[in-house]
C-alpha cells in the first residue's frame, strides 16, 4: 500500500492525538510550572508529529531517517518528563497513563520506521 501523506501515517496520527493528551495535562499543572515542565512538554509533543511530517515531505531517504530520528529524540525526552512528573508530589493528583502508554507505543513505532527507511534507503 502506497502512503500518499504523511496523515496518513499512523504513528503521525497517534502523535497528535498525544499532543492534544499533553496540552489537557499541562493545563491542569500547577501555575508556577507554566514555563517550566509544561512548556517544555508541549514543545516535545509537538516536535514529534512535526518532525514526522517534516523528514516524510523531505523527498529523501537519509534526511527521513535524520527526522525521525528527532521524532525518536523528541518522544523520549517527553517520556523523561512524564516520569520526573510521577515523581514529583506536586503531581500526584493527575493521571499520567494515557500520556504514558501512547509515548510507549509511538516510540516502538518510531523504531521500526526508522529501520525500515534505513533498509530501504540502502
Amino acid at each position: 500500500m502506497k502512503i500518499n501523506s504523511y496523515k496518513e501515517l499512523i504513528v503521525w496520527q497517534k502523535s497528535m492525538e498525544l499532543v492534544k493528551i499533553i496540552y489537557l495535562l499541562t493545563d491542569q499543572f500547577p501555575k508556577d510550572e507554566l514555563y517550566g515542565l509544561a512548556s517544555q512538554m508541549q514543545r516535545a509533543a509537538v516536535a514529534i508529529p512535526g518532525n514526522i511530517a517534516e523528514g516524510y515531505l523531505r523527498g529523501h531517504w537519509k534526511e527521513y531517517v535524520q527526522f525521525l530520528s528527532i521524532a525518536l529524540g523528541s518522544a523520549a525526552e517527553l517520556e523523561t518528563q512524564l516520569l520526573i512528573c510521577k515523581s514529583l508530589p506536586k503531581f500526584k493528583q493527575l493521571n499520567f497513563t494515557n500520556a504514558e502508554s501512547l509515548v510507549s507505543e509511538i516510540l516502538k513505532m518510531l523504531f521500526v520506521m526508522i529501520n525500515k527507511v534505513k533498509v530501504r534507503s540502502n
